[in-house]
């Protein structure tokens, strides 16, 4: 199908915004400009008083953990997981699965989101039909914990999991290996996991370096940092390598993430909500590392908002450096579309223009953050917020206009979430 979205401001990459017409056929973007005489689209969007951006890509979260938002705030990491999140999850079933994630589809929808890549599990299943009922674009695995007597299991779900769903729906489901971390999963476990991701062609989605006291457990059981003994593993061999938190980081770490091409996916609002310190992203940025954002799941911080995450990107570093410059509002804007795009392995997209996959989302300017419109990139991350979010089109597919979500019906995933998570809760 063909689509037009005429008259609309244009975030293109170069960080312009030209007032043009967006066309659009089958699921990328046809061009960018003026609408030649034999272009005749099936829809026309009015543009008017809107701005284009890619949509968002949030390259690190926990769908379903939707369920758990505000059930355990304001805890240490280690005592949020063993106290209050894993025996929870340790009662999910299929049901809550689902729901949980569909949850977070409409609240990632209705802020922007166009791809996300998950790790959670069990019944990653539910996850794939979730993202396939909405539309979007999931990069999924199996969160994979090694010291879990059914560890072994695991790995196997991981595995099915990307014989089933990898490629999906058109290819807007992919596939990764889940490996919840180096404290969770000893290195003869990640040298299997390594072999299975490896043999299949499938990449690696795993955290690194979040706390200082994951940093310190490391020396005190390996002598080594975890990105030392880690890549030893052979589990960074593969082509797509995606580190989530990369907080505490020094010289060696650093050159181990540039050496095996691993993107870093930047999580400010969880990092700060669980006191995990500050990523260095102004010096992975210049070192050339990819580094993308993510939201976490919705129990550490505690929404899906990708540009609350955009903006917390540009303003923490500031401060944290003392630098105003440290990461500028398009610079953090591409660390959330573009970035986050080439993070996850999704060719051509992330970028409005030609050629690029039809992922959109139009924030209607018709409010008084939008004014004046001295620079319409420093109003959306500085200014606006997710509420702006009017229509949302994801491989040439509208799924919201006008704030009327398409394909998904809203009331009843609230009230089937909230059944779920009094089930679990109470």
């Amino acid at each position: 199908m063909k689509l037009l979205i005429k008259d609309v401001y244009v975030v293109l990459p170069d960080g312009t915004t030209p007032l043009t017409n967006i066309m659009v056929e089958g699921n990328q973007i046809a061009g960018i400009g003026e609408v030649p005489a034999d272009f005749r689209p099936a829809k026309v969007i009015d543009g008017k008083n809107h701005l284009a951006t890619p949509g968002f890509v949030n390259a690190h979260t926990h769908t379903a953990m939707t369920l758990t938002r505000s059930y355990a705030d304001d805890m240490a990491l280690m005592e949020w997981l063993n106290d209050k999140v894993w025996p929870i999850e340790a009662k999910l079933n299929e049901e809550d699965i689902y729901w949980g994630a569909m949850l977070a589809m409409v609240e990632m929808v209705r802020s922007g989101t166009t791809t996300f890549a998950d790790m959670y599990g069990p019944y990653m299943n539910r996850v794939a039909e979730a993202t396939m009922d909405a539309g979007l674009r999931g990069v999924l695995s199996r969160g994979i914990i090694g010291v879990a007597p059914d560890g072994e299991k695991k790995l196997e779900e991981n595995i099915e999991l990307y014989k089933d769903y990898n490629g999906a729906n058109n290819g807007l489901i992919t596939v990764m290996f889940g490996p919840h971390a180096p404290y969770t999963c000893p290195p003869e476990f990640l040298k299997k996991v390594a072999a299975a991701a490896q043999k299949l062609g499938a990449g690696i989605h795993m955290h690194m370096h979040e706390t200082k006291t994951e940093v310190e457990d490391s020396l005190k059981q390996y002598g080594r940092r975890p990105f030392a003994w880690v890549a030893e593993t052979g589990i960074f061999d593969g082509d797509l390598n995606l580190a989530a938190h990369c907080v505490h980081l020094d010289d060696e770490d650093i050159a181990i993430l540039k050496k095996y091409k691993i993107s870093v996916a930047h999580n400010p609002g969880s990092n700060m909500k669980l006191a995990s310190g500050v990523a260095p992203v102004p010096r992975l940025l210049k070192e050339g590392v990819v580094t993308a954002l993510g939201t976490d799941g919705a129990s550490s911080n505690n929404n899906l908002d990708m540009l609350e995450e955009v903006n917390l990107a540009a303003m923490l570093h500031k401060v944290n450096e003392y630098d105003p410059l440290a990461v500028p509002a398009f610079e953090a804007l591409k660390m959330g579309t573009e970035y986050g795009a080439k993070a996850v392995g999704i060719e051509k997209a992330g970028r409005l223009e030609k050629g690029c996959k039809a992922d959109i989302t139009l924030w209607d300017m018709n409010s008084p953050a939008w004014f004046p419109r001295n620079n319409l990139v420093s109003l959306l991350v500085y200014a606006a917020n997710s509420g702006s979010v009017d229509t949302v089109i994801c491989d040439g597919k509208v799924i919201m206009e006008n704030n009327e979500l398409k394909t998904l019906d809203e009331e009843r995933i609230c009230y089937e979430a909230q059944r779920c998570a009094e089930r679990l809760t109470k």
